[in-house]
């Protein structure tokens, strides 16, 4: 069973960034990463790190729609 609050990511997005990875650790650390290496890598960075960075978007719309909302009131007609 999927875990409904964990980030999905399609076949082929996932592909790419395994692709991604690999390269990145080709070219900036003269490492070649298998595909299962840069896998379980991907799962980390879902796993750990990406809820901070949703949370942080989801922390920006919010400040966004606020400041819509604001901006929303100034075009009342008195």
């Amino acid at each position: 069973m999927r875990d409904k609050n964990k980030i999905q990511l399609s076949k082929e997005k996932r592909e790419d960034m395994i692709s991604a990875i690999k390269s990145y650790f080709y070219d900036e650390r003269g490492e070649e990463l298998g595909d299962l290496a840069s896998g379980k890598f991907l799962d980390f960075v879902i796993d750990k790190l990406a809820p901070e960075f949703y949370n942080q978007g989801v922390y920006d719309c919010y400040n966004y729609m606020n400041r819509s909302i604001d901006d929303l009131l100034s075009i009342q007609k008195y």
